[in-house]
C-alpha cells in the first residue's frame, strides 16, 4: 500500500491560501490507498478534497478550527500490514520532533508528525520519524512538501515529494 502524506495545510474558510489540486491528484495517480493529514487542516473542506483521492486520517493541530478540532482526535496509533503507525500534530512539546520521538520512538515502527513545516525523515529508536513540510506553506523552508510511505511486506520506504510549484507534482509517478 502507498500512503499519501500531508500536513499543515494552513486552509482557513475565508482565506485566499487553498490546497493544490496537484497534491490529491498525485494521491490518486500513485494508488494511494490511505491519505494521512498530520494536523492544522483548519477547514474540512481540506479533508473532502483529500478524501476524492483515498480515505484520509487526520489529526487535529494548533490552529485548526474549533468545530474540526472538537471532532479530530489529538494523536492516532494503526496498523497497516505487520507494521504499527502512530500520527500527531507535534504540538505541545519542545519541538514537533521531539515530541514525535519522545511518544512514539521505539513503541511504532513510523511516526507521522507535522507542526514545524520542516520536511524531514530519520530513524530514532527504530521507529522512522515522517514529516512531509507543507504543501501549502513553507516558511522557511526552500521547498513545499508532502510525502509517501510505501508499505511492503517487508518495509516501510518513505518518499518527501519537494517542490517549489504544485504544478512539478505533475511529473512525479
Amino acid at each position: 500500500m502507498t500512503i499519501g502524506v500531508v500536513a499543515d495545510t494552513h486552509v482557513h474558510a475565508n482565506g485566499a491560501r487553498r490546497l493544490p489540486g496537484e497534491v490529491p491528484a498525485l494521491f490518486a495517480r500513485v494508488g494511494a490507498g490511505l491519505i494521512l493529514h498530520a494536523g492544522d487542516v483548519n477547514t474540512v473542506s481540506v479533508l473532502r478534497e483529500l478524501g476524492q483521492a483515498a480515505p484520509v486520517l487526520a489529526v487535529a493541530g494548533n490552529n485548526d478550527d474549533p468545530d474540526l478540532s472538537a471532532v479530530l482526535p489529538e494523536a492516532l496509533e494503526f496498523v497497516v500490514g505487520r507494521f504499527r503507525f502512530a500520527l500527531l500534530h507535534g504540538h505541545g512539546g519542545r519541538s514537533a520532533r521531539s515530541e514525535a520521538a519522545r511518544r512514539y520512538g521505539g513503541r511504532v515502527n513510523c511516526a507521522v508528525y507535522g507542526h514545524s513545516h520542516i520536511p524531514k525523515m530519520e530513524l530514532v529508536a527504530r521507529t522512522l520519524l515522517f514529516n512531509p513540510g507543507s504543501a501549502t506553506d513553507r516558511r522557511w523552508q526552500d521547498h513545499f512538501g508532502v510525502g509517501l510511505l510505501h508499505v511492503t511486506a517487508e518495509q516501510v520506504s518513505p518518499d518527501l515529494v519537494l517542490f517549489d510549484d504544485p504544478r512539478h507534482l505533475d511529473n512525479v509517478s
